[in-house]
């Protein structure tokens, strides 16, 4: 199956020459396709510069910097335009293990989407502190809990989808971004009747570079959980296709 790896960026300039490497050192087949929102740090350069740049790896530049899920939306549109049979999204600071790229891919044998997750046996994390894993987990277990969800890992942002999933579930018409991007497609996926797999994974805390997650990314989330979560409330067990209706989150019944 064709394969790409979306790989969005901003300001990956520490890191990012290596990301494509070991992507494609895990899975020589695949693409590498990276997202870059105008860094200006100079990331997307080191990405036109790559060596294999021409052959494998390629770069999509955005005219500025509009949230991770905008980012991942042109690069699934970018990937769906060309026809490829496997979409796989991950981290551009090597927090996301490329090794397990294959295993994803493979997964999707049986599956319709499979995630890197760190909340099944054999996953975890490394290098993060108590605080950290507690929101985590508290997050995790506040979406499954409100939105009735049996993933594990629903704000994991390691996935492969079949490109026909990834068109079922409306991925590129989602609005939301951050831990909410992925929350979102898990939730559109689970509504809609798409299998999803976890892959174990051990998630290593990032060693160069800068965090974008912030306190306004986390705020966007539980907010939008309730949203979604009341809109089905209100439209009971008529809910069909999640969608976006006028820059607000709703559902179609």
């Amino acid at each position: 199956m064709s394969t790409v790896v979306i790989i969005p960026t901003y300001n990956e300039a520490s890191g990012v020459e290596a990301v494509p490497d070991a992507a494609l050192s895990a899975a020589p087949d695949a693409d590498i396709l990276v997202v870059d929102d105008s860094s200006p740090d100079g990331t997307g350069a080191l990405v036109e510069a790559h060596p294999s740049h021409l052959h494998r790896v390629f770069l999509l530049s955005r005219a500025e910097k509009d949230g991770l899920g905008a980012a991942y939306r042109a690069g699934f549109a970018w990937a769906v335009e060309r026809d490829y049979d496997v979409i796989v999204q991950m981290d551009a600071d090597l927090s996301h293990p490329p090794a397990k790229i294959p295993e994803l891919v493979a997964a999707l044998e049986t599956t319709d989407i499979a995630i890197g997750s760190r909340y099944v046996t054999g996953g975890g994390v490394d290098n993060w502190s108590v605080g950290r894993r507690l929101i985590s987990w508290a997050g995790n277990t506040y979406v499954r809990a409100l939105l009735g969800l049996e993933v594990h890992d629903a704000t994991a942002g390691f996935r492969a989808f079949r490109r026909q999933a990834l068109l079922t579930l409306g991925a590129l018409d989602s609005q939301s971004n951050g831990y909410s991007f992925q929350i979102e497609n898990t939730w559109r996926a689970d509504r809609l009747g798409l299998t999803t797999t976890e892959v174990p994974i051990t998630f290593t805390d990032r060693t160069t570079g800068q965090s974008k997650m912030s306190a306004g990314i986390v705020r966007e989330a539980v907010a939008l959980v309730l949203v979604w979560r009341w809109n089905e409330l209100r439209h009971e067990a008529n809910v069909l296709v999640p969608r976006a209706v006028d820059g607000r989150h709703d559902v179609a019944v």
